[in-house]
């Protein structure tokens, strides 16, 4: 039972992570893409990096997390 708890917070997590809306929240703290521009041949600092992680996983795991969630409930439902 706590493998699954393990997977149902990696499960929020991602979906807390997908449905950020990069001009309305992220751009209000910082976070927006022009602040995230470094120079060439410069390594990302931590800001960088977690902005690209967060659009990352809003382009790559938009539809997947549907098919995730689906899988989630249902076994939420059958099992408790």
């Amino acid at each position: 039972m706590a493998l699954f708890g393990l997977i149902q917070a990696a499960v929020l997590f991602s979906n807390a992570m997908a449905v950020l809306h990069e001009e309305r929240f992220l751009a209000q703290i910082g976070w927006g893409v022009d602040q995230s521009i470094g120079g060439f041949g410069e390594d990302p600092g931590i800001k960088a990096q977690l902005v690209n992680l967060v659009r990352s996983v809003r382009t790559v795991m938009r539809v997947p997390l549907i098919a995730v969630n689906s899988v989630c409930v249902v076994l939420l439902l059958l099992f408790g």
